[in-house]
């Protein structure tokens, strides 16, 4: 029968340190997270996290946006790719992982998994060992964290754990971010359309024209002087109102 494994103190005094580490780590994040910042200042911090506790020359963020995975934070400089380079959900080991839901670790030759997709823009594509965990927020994924290293190395479950548990963190950060751009997007269509039917009623009423031939007159200022329709109505709502104002 085979001896049970028994903890040294040396051994359980360095669990402990790790520990105590991880925690104030997490605590940090969290509290990063907890106060009302721009969503590429929290992924910055959600880079550093992982950076300090997980071995890597590369991590990279990814945040689903309209059905493809944008890389919006990195740790290195990529200026170039960074907001620009976009990948569907599916594809490559960053898109399966974001499918499934599921971390890959892979200590070696991860440019040979049957999954990979190489990005020609991205160096980091060429080292040897790949981490990749979903960011998730009420069982929805939202993006998705790689780690990688030039050289072999085997990722600890330690270090998996922390990673899927900071994506967990920042995941709900993101879904409210995603929330706060879309409920952006429509009050932005609804004032827009409020404010075209009312210049719509200003250029019937002081044109003598249809409600059509109103909207295209205000369809053609806006290609031709390459304003939004948006502009365009106010444009015509201030005028009117100077107009009545100094009369």
């Amino acid at each position: 029968m085979d001896n049970p494994v028994v903890l040294t103190p040396a051994n359980n005094s360095t669990y402990r340190a790790e520990e105590g580490v991880d925690i104030a780590l997490l605590n940090r994040t969290a509290a990063q997270l907890s106060v009302s910042t721009p969503l590429h200042e929290v992924l910055d911090e959600v880079v550093k996290f992982v950076t300090t506790v997980v071995k890597c020359d590369s991590c990279m963020v990814y945040v689903l946006e309209n059905e493809e995975l944008v890389l919006r934070a990195s740790k290195n400089s990529h200026s170039e790719v960074v907001d620009r380079l976009k990948m569907k959900v599916g594809q490559g080991i960053t898109g399966w992982v974001a499918q499934h839901l599921e971390p890959v670790a892979l200590g070696e030759s991860a440019y040979s998994d049957s999954r990979f997709k190489l990005f020609n823009e991205l160096p980091e594509d060429r080292f040897e060992a790949f981490l990749s965990v979903p960011v998730v927020s009420g069982g929805r994924m939202v993006g998705v964290i790689n780690v990688q290293n030039r050289e072999r190395h085997q990722f600890r479950d330690r270090e998996i754990k922390l990673i899927a548990t900071v994506g967990y963190l920042v995941g709900a950060e993101i879904e409210r971010v995603r929330l706060e751009s879309e409920n952006s997007i429509l009050l932005n269509r609804l004032a827009t359309r409020t404010y075209v039917d009312r210049a719509k009623g200003i250029l019937q009423r002081e044109l003598k024209v249809s409600e059509d031939d109103a909207y295209r007159m205000m369809q053609r200022e806006s290609q031709d002087r390459c304003k939004s329709m948006k502009e365009i109505a106010e444009a015509v709502m201030l005028s009117d109102d100077l107009r009545h104002r100094f009369k």
